[in-house]
């Protein structure tokens, strides 16, 4: 035996009999660097000596694999776990130990959002953007609470000498809620109160009580807080995409629904404070714009050179769903994040599987009884008032959902006093907080595995299930979220909506400190929480758009929504095109418009589709409003129509045909591009269309001598009877600089 090996084997021992740990302390990730000299040859990889690493330290309980997060031997030798100060302290003692670094300095474990869009603190949009500083971000919403540790203003500087908002007070929201982050805050509810709602006094400031107006605004531009989790969820530093850009929070409403007035009062307000970017994550009806009081708002902010940012509405599944969809809106769908939230589950025969958890508490099951109503349909499915409590008390109950809603079955699992429960169904649709009781969901191939264990065992039981993990690098990612809304939008067809899709499903933000969910009669309650919807991916848009403003200050919305759209991504991290989330089927333009969000590269798009207030009243002429209707929009008494058009100067393409006689057999658009990169630059033409699509552009070649020179194009797209009912293609000019300018072209045969 080596004496290197023998030194080995003594340090281990030495850790086996140092001391005793003790139970209660508690434990955190720690990244440890160790020197890969000092592995023994046994050892056939760095992981597996890592994790003998780990086996030595004295009171070590559990599975080395669950303790270690990351065994790394490529930009450092060593691995990251969760260690008590005691472990540590003995691994620290070991000669292989090189170096501790507390898990702050790791990104492993974040809100995600920020990571997961490629953006970090050494390159990129953010050093480049200042992380939004100079930019003042707006938000429509039910609020904020000025308490969190999101909105602290260490590193702000104070407010612009063109700021005009201010910090109303009130009962529970005095000066001191206001800051040099949070540096504007009021309360827009007359309407409500009009209407015969009774808002108490309380209500009556801007302090958020329903937990969305304060997730928006930390999703959007929140400070850098250690810690942040969702009862261990998503464990990391949540930060916002814009985390040195000013807040300004307009409260509009509360639990129940807003009123139209208070929202225009708000967004009028907003204009008139100065906001740069204006963030709405809420919506009315669909109407036509003289009758959409945000469409209407929202042109009157971007004349103004404010950005407009809308959610695209949470109908999913349908076509014709976009809310927000007028043409000067930017309008953002859902996406979902390579991150998952698991229970791992060990039967008796030591089979082991991972399924979906939110359940908020540290438990760990262990050496139960394991139940399933095998001979009984409804005791099978978990029904209401099926089971009995001699059956299943203090046992883990398993429970066939493909016929039941699990929530009904977790409510029959507490009745009849189950200790815990595993569930299984192909189709998750709970919410966080629907997991008020401890068990996991798994697939039906996993499922169908356990169901077989318990029915071919006499005494199945459960040998452990362990809840608090996060697991990162979920492929495919990302996917159009099951619940975003579809194009095309139902108000203008002829302009594809939504226009872009960011993070909107579990995304990690701040919340109000009320209660999130009751488990065994217990009220928890959480700094930081997990929320779904467009309503969550509007503001990384928002984010991304003030990280634009701050690095050009001269570009106007429509710039900034053309680099944003421009410059997205249509394949997932399996190197698919983006999969929709409600079929398992590839998506489309139509779901994910011009496709995910890249700020890194919206940073640099090379050209731009340009649009100023005269195109949008040629657009708005297109449409064919009455006189009356057109001052109602355009808020004006005079103004020229130069054309009737409702081709827009926009960063996509969508031609609808119809069948029959009197619908034209082509589709024109012409298009005019400006030049934002190299003086000297030449862009070529690439179309990527099925052969179902005829589409032709002139020219196919544009070419610049200078920068901010403009070049038009012309697309035509014909009618073809042997194209589907939906085909997609792109656009792409590429110059010699590495630009790609992309743009989703649609056709759609009705």
């Amino acid at each position: 035996m080596s004496s290197l090996l023998l030194k080995w084997l003594s340090f281990a021992l030495l850790l086996q009999i140092n001391g005793a740990v003790s139970e209660l302390e508690d434990s955190q990730t720690y990244i440890i660097h160790m020197d890969h000299s000092h592995k023994p040859p046994t050892f056939e990889s760095h992981e597996s000596w890592h994790l003998s690493v780990l086996e030595s330290l004295s009171m070590f309980y559990g599975d080395a694999q669950d303790m270690m997060l990351y065994s790394y031997s490529h930009a450092i030798n060593g691995f990251s776990a969760r260690l008590t100060p005691s472990q540590l302290s003995e691994l620290e003692k070991s000669p292989a130990h090189l170096a501790t670094y507390p898990e702050s300095y790791g990104k492993l474990f974040t809100t995600r959002s920020p990571n997961f869009l490629g953006l970090n603190g050494k390159t990129g949009i953010w050093p480049t953007s200042s992380f939004g500083e100079g930019v003042i971000i707006g938000l429509i919403d039910t609020g904020v609470r000025p308490e969190s540790e999101s909105f602290n203003d260490k590193g702000m500087s104070s407010p612009p000498m063109r700021w005009k908002g201010k910090c109303e007070t009130g009962p529970g929201f005095g000066p001191s809620a206001c800051n040099k982050k949070l540096i504007g805050a009021r309360f827009f509810g007359k309407s409500l109160e009009r209407e015969g709602i009774n808002i108490s006094a309380r209500h009556k400031t801007p302090r958020d009580f329903a937990g969305h107006g304060t997730h928006t605004s930390s999703t959007a531009a929140g400070n850098h807080v250690l810690g942040a989790s969702h009862f261990g969820y998503a464990k990391g530093t949540a930060r916002g995409i814009a985390p040195r850009a000013w807040l300004a929070m307009y409260k509009v409403t509360f639990l129940g629904p807003s009123a139209a007035s208070d929202v225009l009062a708000a967004m009028d307000q907003a204009i008139a404070d100065g906001v740069d970017v204006l963030s709405l994550s809420l919506g009315f009806d669909q109407e036509p714009y003289f009758k959409d009081l945000i469409a209407i708002a929202s042109l009157s902010a971007i004349q103004k050179g404010i950005v407009v940012v809308c959610a695209a509405g949470n109908d999913g599944a349908m076509r014709n769903t976009t809310y927000n969809g007028a043409p000067w809106i930017i309008t953002v769908g859902a996406s979902t994040l390579d991150r998952t939230f698991i229970a791992k589950l060990t039967l008796g025969n030591g089979l082991v599987f991972e399924g979906t958890s939110y359940f908020p508490e540290s438990a760990y099951v262990s050496d139960k009884p394991l139940y399933f109503g095998k001979d009984n349909a409804n005791k099978a499915n978990c029904q209401t008032s099926a089971l009995t409590r001699n059956e299943t008390a203090g046992k883990v109950v398993f429970c066939d959902s493909t016929q039941s809603d699990i929530v009904s079955q977790m409510e029959e699992l507490k009745r009849v006093k189950a200790y815990a429960g595993v569930f299984m169904t192909d189709t998750i649709i709970l919410d966080p907080e629907d997991y008020s009781f401890p068990g996991l969901i798994l697939s039906t191939s996993s499922g169908t595995i356990v169901r077989d264990y318990i029915t071919g065992e006499v005494n199945a039981k459960v040998r452990s299930i362990r809840f608090g993990f996060t697991s990162l690098k979920r492929k495919p990612t990302p996917q159009v979220a099951d619940f975003s809304s579809r194009g095309p939008d139902p108000i203008t067809p002829s302009i594809l909506k939504p226009d872009i899709v960011a993070p909107g499903v579990d995304v990690l933000a701040a919340v109000t400190d009320s209660t999130f969910i009751k488990v065994a009669g217990y009220n928890l309650v959480t700094d930081y929480a997990l929320y779904s919807g467009t309503s969550m991916a509007a503001p990384h848009i928002a984010g991304v758009a003030a990280l634009l403003k701050a690095v050009y200050p001269e570009w106007s919305p429509s710039a900034i929504r053309s680099a944003i759209m421009t410059t997205a991504y249509t394949i997932d991290n399996n190197g698919s095109i983006i999969i929709d989330q409600f079929t398992g089927l590839p998506a489309t333009p139509l779901e994910f418009g011009a496709g995910h969000v890249s700020p890194n590269k919206a940073m640099d798009p090379g050209l731009i589709y340009d649009t100023n207030s005269q195109n949008y009243i040629d657009f708005l002429c297109g449409l064919d409003y009455s006189e009356k209707q057109m001052r109602v929009v355009l808020r004006q008494s005079k103004w020229k129509c130069s054309e009737k058009s409702t081709d827009l100067n926009y960063p996509s393409f969508i031609a609808i045909f119809s069948n029959t006689t009197s619908s034209p057999l082509r589709k024109t658009f012409n298009r005019v591009v400006t030049n934002v990169g190299a003086d000297a630059s030449i862009y070529r033409l690439s179309l990527e269309i099925p052969s179902t699509m005829k589409v032709s552009v002139e020219p196919n070649i544009l070419e610049f001598s200078k920068k901010y020179q403009k070049q038009d194009f012309v697309v035509r797209v014909e009618f073809s009877k042997e194209a589907p009912t939906v085909a997609y293609g792109f656009l792409r000019w590429t110059d010699q600089h590495n630009h790609i300018v992309s743009s989703p072209v649609v056709v759609m045969n009705n």
